[in-house]
């Protein structure tokens, strides 16, 4: 026999937290993220980005939050608006109770333009020291390459306007004076790899593919020169041909790094055995570019470099979450 069901059931004997209990599972990945990252103290130096007076606005551990999670599920500020409004795990994590008002979209671009690039990099550096006290990073092998951002597809009105103009092509050395971007630029793997915008930059830790450096440069800017930045300080660093020359040999014995790198074949070093051993045993990590946004969020190449720390913290926390025990996920409160 059945009976219609009732549209509503009282809870008046239940507390929030034990409705947000109930409709988590226990073993959501926001439930494991909140174990593995002091929020509190990690969002501790951002707190004098406002002041005691005035009116009482959003929090900024829940605006840091909300920011985690908008690079976490590639949302626009107009989603993570309907999202942190309608999705029961994101308001939960990022802290609003279930009555509680939450922020419109125009609030998280307000927010990251408060914190900042300097910031945001210093809490990308605690993030990473948190997971290499669980053990997530080796410091031994270090992968280092670099993949496209796209900013636009196609040019053709930028380049009308450059032909209008007196201009005999649209190139890199007068776009910045109609393309939207003027940071972007056209950069090419080879001569069927061609795109127009930036160029991200990732060192990533070989134990388990975690990203230590990023850095985001216009697509022109050749991929050795940004060596002695992303580089570590000791270990072995896997390259491809592009990293081939004597300024990327230099930066790396300066930094006490044995070089990995695939010798072009015009060089009289290469050694095709050992060529084919570096790809090896670094083509399980080439993966981790490929995960990453290949399209730039925002204009201007202080926003894409924000867009590729928060992207790289995001890719870190997702690969902590499936690899540390339940018994590891303990928050770890680091210094500065």
């Amino acid at each position: 026999m059945q009976k219609p069901s009732e549209k509503t059931s009282k809870m008046l004997l239940a507390t929030e937290e034990q409705v947000f209990l109930k409709l988590i599972d226990t073993n959501h990945p926001f439930r494991k993220l909140k174990q593995i990252i002091a929020f509190p103290e990690l969002v501790q130096p951002l707190r004098k980005l406002y002041s005691n007076l005035g009116k009482t606005g959003v929090d900024i551990e829940r605006g840091f939050k909300a920011l985690l999670i908008q690079f976490w599920e590639d949302y626009s500020d107009r989603q993570m608006e309907k999202a942190v409004k309608e999705n029961i795990a994101i308001r939960w994590f990022c802290g609003f109770s279930l009555m509680e008002e939450t922020p419109d979209h125009t609030y998280f671009c307000k927010l990251r333009k408060r914190i900042g690039l300097k910031r945001l990099d210093y809490v990308f550096k605690n993030i990473n020291r948190t997971l290499e006290q669980k053990g997530l990073f080796g410091n031994v092998f270090t992968f280092i390459d670099a993949s496209a951002i796209i900013t636009k597809t196609a040019l053709w009105e930028e380049r009308d306007r450059a032909i209008a103009d007196g201009q005999t092509k649209l190139n890199n050395l007068n776009v910045k004076d109609y393309a939207a971007d003027k940071d972007a630029r056209w950069g090419a793997k080879n001569k069927n790899n061609i795109w127009f915008g930036h160029k991200r930059h990732n060192a990533v830790d070989m134990r388990h593919g975690l990203i230590k450096k990023t850095k985001a440069t216009p697509a022109n800017v050749v991929d050795f020169k940004v060596l002695k930045e992303i580089a570590p300080n000791q270990g072995m660093v896997f390259t491809d041909k592009l990293y081939d020359c004597q300024e990327a040999n230099q930066v790396l014995a300066d930094k006490n790094c044995h070089p990995a790198i695939i010798r072009k074949n015009n060089n009289k070093l290469k050694n095709k055995d050992k060529d084919r051993w570096f790809s090896s045993i670094r083509m399980p990590f080439e993966g981790t570019f490929s995960k990453l946004r290949r399209r730039a969020k925002f204009r201007g190449l202080i926003k894409v470099n924000f867009q590729c720390i928060f992207e790289a913290i995001c890719h870190n926390l997702k690969k902590a979450v499936l690899i540390l025990p339940q018994s590891e996920l303990v928050p770890i409160i680091t210094s500065p």
